[in-house]
């Protein structure tokens, strides 16, 4: 493997921190962040995210039968309710934006679950995670290491 740097701007981490902070906050479900979260982070294959995020995912009460069945969270119907698979299709929708836009039925079911303010924090939060994996899987920085 190639060696890349392990280096992050100290202002550009902070800045990405608080992003993700202040999303998570406004989101109001930290359980439900964390989803998102891990759903996003196993579109991106950011093992360093996962490793990180499935830990405090448990933290926060999510069952391991919702860790075990989140990449088939589509599948899964009697795990997530109707407000987690909205959640998770807006954010498959804007983590993988193949066509170029979010789809309006994708957002209009998210709509339907969060108000105006928690759903610009969901996206926040879709945009915020994005950012990281990228950082994160850029440099190949592996899973481990990270002190909650």
């Amino acid at each position: 493997m190639t060696v890349r740097t392990r280096l992050l701007d100290p202002a550009v981490g902070r800045a990405m921190s608080t992003l993700s902070k202040a999303a998570k906050q406004g989101l109001g479900d930290p359980a439900l962040a964390e989803l998102v979260v891990i759903r996003a982070s196993q579109l991106n294959h950011c093992a360093f995210c996962l490793d990180m995020h499935l830990a405090i995912a448990r933290e926060h009460g999510v069952s391991e039968k919702q860790l075990d069945l989140l990449a088939a969270w589509e599948e899964a119907e009697d795990v997530f309710d109707e407000r987690e698979r909205a959640a998770l299709a807006l954010t498959e929708a804007v983590t993988v934006l193949t066509t170029g836009f979010v789809p309006d039925e994708v957002y209009e079911q998210a709509a339907k679950h969060f108000d105006e303010a928690r759903l610009a924090h969901l996206i926040g939060l879709v945009v915020a995670i994005n950012n990281w994996n990228r950082v994160m899987v850029g440099r190949r920085i592996p899973p481990g290491g990270h002190t909650p």
